[in-house]
């Protein structure tokens, strides 16, 4: 991998998510090696892949160049490699791109989406993990509307403006709200040979109510937003199956679209190599308090892909940004008592509160000892997000789309720029070029 050898510790830090570029900028001017490797050369911000998905933003404001956020940084190395295997005995790697030794093994690879073993989704269904999945998430709800004005079928009409959001946490219901506000003020100016009176947005929960991990008053209040936006809402809902143009539930319901989007469960983008005794629910790797892997002390694992269970937290720290902010910070403290021979600090995660946005002027905040909604939710979301973006230009091009997006509802990124084709795809090209023909 074209990597110098060094006479210091090599610290290689597998993915460039928030837990990784904490350890990286945490080790600058430190006495090590740090190589970073991720399959792609940006980090992501995934907060706001949704307002990529709904035409709010394009992927560029949220994403940054790896190499640049760490340019001038000495002995820092970045390589785009997927690590297929780690090699625990020897001390080394196994990727795409060949092998690395190491010292320090840090893995921040995140989650994946986790279909649960439904082949049918996975399958037909659209997952929103990364930014192309976003793109063709985008893609593919625009050409929806593009085969409805072609297609004389109304009941495919129907099944092509119908949308089905399967999970009601934060990702489900921001994504429900986006669609929604699509509808009621953008498509229609698109579209005016189409009767946006038969597009319908559902969005189906497993559990009782929408934000499960929230507050019961935030659940409530974003399930009122969504309901006065038109989204049908559907909790105590299961998706049982779903074969490109029905889905059914475990409550005998059943809903024709062509456009399921699922946001209903994660899971730990697992690495080949670790001790078995690690790996437990989720697909996660179980730590101690310093983040070091349980069976190998060399290897330490961070946010969503790692479980530090206890007794006041049996199932792990939630799979969000925070975690895995905090985490990397302090592992990067650790490693230089490490090398300094000095104690380590366990890590405490502090909660700094949950936040969800439905749509314009509406949002839902946790935050410690305070719970609500409304206007002044939605300017703490939309400074919080702003603010936690990477480099100037992101702040500024994602807050100029967010302003003029709010003086006159306009989605400038609606573009397909390329056409996306999945499993059902040809078959409406098909029905639409015989019915012209």
């Amino acid at each position: 991998m074209n990597i110098p050898e060094s006479n210091l510790p090599r610290v290689v830090v597998i993915g460039g998510g928030f837990g990784g570029l904490q350890i990286a900028r945490g080790l600058r001017d430190k006495p090590f090696q740090l190589v970073l490797l991720d399959r792609h050369n940006y980090h992501t911000f995934q907060p706001l892949l949704y307002q990529v998905a709904s035409a709010g933003l394009e992927a560029d404001s949220i994403a940054y160049p790896i190499r640049k956020a760490f340019e001038g940084q000495k002995d820092f190395y970045f390589r785009i490699a997927e690590v297929q295997k780690v090699n625990r005995e020897e001390k080394f790697l196994e990727t795409s791109e060949g092998t690395l030794s190491y010292d320090y093994l840090i893995i921040a690879t995140g989650s994946k989406t986790n279909f649960f073993g439904n082949e049918g989704v996975a399958k037909y269904g659209m997952p929103m993990k990364t930014i192309p999945q976003a793109l063709d998430l985008r893609h593919f709800i625009l050409q929806n509307f593009e085969h409805a004005l072609l297609t004389k079928d109304v009941e495919e009409r129907d099944r092509l403006m119908n949308f089905v959001i399967v999970g009601g946490g934060p990702t489900g219901t921001e994504l429900a709200g986006a669609i929604a506000e699509l509808k009621n003020h953008v498509l229609p100016h698109d579209y005016p040979d189409l009767d946006f009176r038969r597009m319908n947005i559902h969005l189906v929960e497993a559990s009782p109510k929408l934000l499960a991990a929230m507050s019961d008053k935030s659940g409530q209040k974003a399930n009122d937003y969504l309901s006065k936006l038109g989204v049908q809402i559907w909790t105590n809902t299961a998706l049982e199956s779903y074969d490109g143009t029905t889905m059914k539930t475990n409550n005998g319901k059943t809903i024709q679209t062509r456009c399921l989007i699922w946001a209903a469960g994660v899971q730990g983008a697992m690495i080949d190599g670790l001790p078995e005794e690690s790996i437990v629910r989720g697909n996660r790797i179980q730590v101690n308090e310093f983040n070091q892997v349980v069976g190998d002390e060399n290897i330490y694992a961070i946010g969503d892909i790692s479980a530090m269970i206890t007794k006041k937290n049996p199932k792990g720290h939630p799979m969000l940004a925070q975690p895995a902010i905090q985490q990397g910070r302090l592992l990067a403290k650790n490693l230089v008592r490490l090398q300094n021979n000095q104690k380590l600090k366990p890590f405490k995660y502090l909660d700094k509160g949950s936040l969800a946005t439905i749509g314009r002027n509406k949002a839902v905040a946790d935050l410690p000892g305070l719970h609500f909604g409304g206007f002044v939710a939605w300017m703490i979301w939309m400074f919080v997000h702003l603010m936690s973006l990477i480099g100037f230009k992101n702040k500024a091009v994602t807050f100029v789309n967010w302003v003029w997006g709010y003086i006159n509802y306009d989605r400038s990124e609606r573009l397909i720029i390329r056409p996306y084709k999945r499993g059902i795809e040809p078959i409406i090209e098909r029905k639409v070029q015989a019915e012209q023909s």
